[in-house]
């Protein structure tokens, strides 16, 4: 018995992965497999379990293509092996299906679209640099306050938070635990 199966991925635990469950089962998902991880990471138990438990016949069913794969090369590759073992893909909010072959052809379009896009942001993004370079400005993180990174330590070593020491001091929370371990590290503590 073939079906569709759904996969559900959202990047941090403090997202939900209910409003993508919820729209899988609408169009008609029998099981639903979920990841809580970033799409950068190729680890996705849920995605390796879909795979594991899809059928000749089966289609796997996603809200949106991202969710399936950051970059086009990972989804033509993803669609490329669901297309080897007999399983077709359902994007719906692209609506794709490549279950038949104006659908896989639109997948192509989108994908070679959503490619240029990217190019061109980054074309953007590197003349836009060029230009802030070109008018003295030094494009990136700023460089931090020595000064007030070395204020903060007595701060907190007369008991202050370190939240509290950064925001006294206009520095980032982090920036504080950073310094403060490092100077533990240092006494050796």
């Amino acid at each position: 018995m073939t079906g569709i199966l759904g996969y559900a991925r959202v990047s941090t635990g403090d997202q939900d992965v209910a409003g993508q469950t919820m729209r899988l089962t609408q169009a008609g998902a029998i099981k639903v497999f979920t990841d809580v991880r970033s799409g950068r990471n190729p680890d996705r138990p849920g995605l390796q379990e879909l795979l594991a438990y899809a059928r000749k016949g089966d289609t796997l069913a996603v809200v949106r293509l991202d969710r399936l794969g950051r970059s086009l090369g990972e989804l033509l590759a993803t669609v490329a092996m669901l297309k080897e073992r007999g399983i077709a893909l359902l994007s719906l909010e692209e609506e794709i299906d490549t279950s038949s072959a104006a659908g896989e052809l639109i997948f192509h379009v989108f994908g070679g679209i959503a490619h240029f896009e990217r190019r061109l942001i980054a074309e953007r993004t590197k003349n836009g640099i060029a230009a802030a370079r070109a008018k003295g400005k030094r494009p990136g993180r700023q460089q931090l306050d020595a000064k007030r990174i070395t204020a903060a330590l007595p701060l907190v070593e007369a008991g202050l938070s370190p939240t509290a020491a950064a925001r006294q001091l206009g520095l980032g929370r982090s920036t504080v635990y950073r310094e403060v371990n490092r100077a533990a590290i240092a006494r050796g503590i």
